[in-house]
Order: structure tokens, then sequence, then C-alpha cells
């Protein structure tokens, strides 16, 4: 059990800094500045959260004090008793309050918040990798339609069998980064093709990468160096979508601050039929794949604090095994394993990404001093 000195003393620290921020965000020129404004206002959402923690706390504590001091002092046996009760309720709620206190204490990722660019690629298998490429796609977009997100899909290039050879699309909602940042890595099935005509199992794999999508002023772009092209889409939209030249295509030179060397970054976007809004939205994939590349080491600095490498972002660990004979998917960060596998395909995914959650902040709470 937290020691009740330390955890207040935390707190009430941080009570300063919540007042402080509270005036912040309404000072005109706090306000006239967006990106401090954004990241204030957020600040501002979590000590606000932590502050209700800390007010219940105290409560609680406060509570214990004075039901002790009346069982010690207290001659009438009426008030001892229900003193008795009130210390029970809330030497049983002490701990839970406390639990509660250090994931809030835990450091927030300031990408969780975000909206999420998505990318599936088929990988080794060829078919049939397309065609399990196209059942992530499915099981993604069911979930999101479970939390009630909005998914757009971007740019698709459909397998010759179905499904896809890769897929791009944009989340939007509550907690999006935060939710799905688990899911970037190489996935990895375990089936007989529809195409098999011995029965033979096949091993094919699809890499999904997460991306949080990037506020402009977040990343320095000179939108004067982008080379835009226009041609005729030949994707989702009906017979019309080929009568104009919706599509849209950018070139744009990126010098990766990394290694120095000067890099053309090639997007193209035929998400709907109104070429200024592909436009916009391939845009907008460019701040993200920038922000993304320069956002990186950042991500690799947390994960070589950690061991298990739950959401270090890396596309190239294999994170997940769907064995459809078995009929269960198993994730190789954390060992857990469900054997509904129909149900995770249909979308039923949130229980995977609850246990992935605890993990990382267990292992958050080992960098905290609590």
């Amino acid at each position: 059990m937290i020691d009740n000195n330390n955890i207040l003393q935390k707190l009430d620290g941080l009570e300063a800094r919540y007042e402080e921020v509270s005036t912040l965000i309404t000072d005109p020129s706090v306000i006239a500045d967006q990106s401090r404004y954004v990241k204030l206002t957020k600040e501002y959402k979590d000590l606000g959260d932590i502050m209700d923690a800390r007010r219940r706390y105290i409560n609680c504590l406060t509570t214990i004090k004075e039901a002790k001091d009346i069982i010690a002092n207290e001659s009438d046996a009426e008030m001892k008793e229900m003193a008795r009760e009130e210390l029970s309720e809330n030497e049983e709620l002490q701990p839970k309050l406390e639990e509660e206190i250090k994931l809030l204490l835990v450091p927030k990722d300031p990408e969780d918040a975000k909206n999420v660019q998505m990318e599936i690629r088929g990988g080794a298998g060829g078919d049939e990798a397309a065609l399990f490429a196209g059942d992530l796609f499915n099981m993604y977009k069911r979930y999101c339609d479970k939390k009630g997100w909005k998914l757009s899909i971007t740019s698709v290039s459909e397998g010759t069998a179905g499904g896809f050879k890769e897929i791009d699309f944009a989340v939007e909602g509550d907690n999006v980064y935060g939710t799905l940042k688990y899911e970037s890595g190489v996935h990895r099935v375990q089936r007989v093709p529809a195409t098999e005509t011995q029965g033979r199992m096949h091993t094919s794999a699809a890499t999904v990468a997460v991306l949080p999508e990037a506020d402009k002023f977040e990343v320095n772009i000179n939108e004067g160096d982008i080379k835009w092209d226009t041609f005729r889409s030949s994707g989702a939209g009906g017979q019309n979508v080929n009568k104009v030249e919706s599509g849209v295509r950018l070139r744009y030179p990126w010098k990766n601050p990394n290694t120095g060397e000067v890099e053309e970054i090639l997007i193209e976007c035929t998400e709907t039929r109104d070429q200024p809004k592909n436009k916009e939205r391939a845009l907008s994939r460019l701040y993200t794949y920038i922000y993304d590349h320069e956002h990186q080491k950042y991500v690799d600095d947390i994960a070589s604090r950690r061991k298990t490498l739950v959401s270090t972002g890396d596309r190239s660990a294999k994170i997940r095994t769907y064995n459809y004979p078995q009929g269960r998917v198993t994730d190789h960060r954390i060992g857990f394993t469900t054997h509904d596998l129909q149900g995770f395909m249909n979308g039923e995914i949130q229980d995977m990404i609850d246990a992935l959650t605890v993990a990382e902040n267990a292992e958050k709470l080992k960098e905290t001093e609590l």
C-alpha cells in the first residue's frame, strides 16, 4: 500500500500546477498560441481527473481517522457501531483509490488522444496474404463501428484473388491512437487458404502500421515545395469516379533529420470524387508521415527502457498469430490468448487491447517513484 504522506505530497504539488494551468488557459496570449493552448487544455483535463481522485482520497483518509477516534473515545454503542461500518467501508476503499491514483499519475503519452492513419500491407504469402490483409481491415472496421469511430479509406490496392495488397485508412474518434497503437507490427495467420486444393495449411502475414495524425503546428513543411498531379481515380465512388481527375498525387522533398539525406515522399489519395477533399487528405497524410518518422526516435527511446516492448511501433516485430485450425489468437508480447477467433475477427478485440494497456501501464509504473 502506498505511503500516505508520499502520495499526498505528490498530489499537493500537482494542485498548485492545476491552479496555474486553469489561469493560463484563459490568458489571451496563450489562446493565440495554438500549439501551447492545445497542450495546456489537455494537461488541464488530465490534472482535473487527478484532483477529483485527490478529493475522494482525502475524504477517505479523513473518514478513517475520524472513525478510529470515535471507536477509541466514544461511549455510545450505536455511534461506535456506525463508526465501525464507516471504517470498514473506507479501509476497503483506500487501496482502490490508491491504485486509481497510481494509474492517473503514470505519465500519459501525449499522442494517445490523436486520430490515426493506418496502413495494412499484405506480406509473404501472395494471394493469401492479401486476403488476410482484407480480413484484418474488416476486423478493424467492425471494431471502429462498435466504438462509434469514423473510418475513411484513403487509398487501396486490391489483391488479384480478393482482399488488399495494401490499404490506407484514417480513423477519427476519442483516444484512437491510445487504443490502436498496440496493433503496429506483423500479424501472422495460419490456415488452409480457400484456393488450396490439397488441404494444406499455409502461413502468411500482413503488416499493420498505426500512425498518430499530426497537427500542422507540430511539423515544419514548406508547402510551396510540394508538387501536385491529378489523375483519373479507379477507387471507390461508382462509375462517375473515372470521368474526372479526382485522384491527387503529391511529391515532397523531405530532409531526414536522422540521416541528413533528402528523400522524395510520394502520396496518392482517391478517397472521394471531390478533388479538393482528396488534396486535403493527401496533405494530412504528408504531415502525419513526416511526424511519424520524426516521432519514432521518441518511441524508440521509451522502448529501450522497457522489456516487453508492448507498444514500440516496431513494424517488423511479429506481434500476433491467428491460428484458424485451433480457433485461437495469441499476442506474443504478453502471452495473451483468446480461443474465440471468430469473435475476434468480427471486431471483438477489446479484451486484447485492455490486456495490452494493463501491461504497458505496469511498465510505466516501474518508471515512477510510487
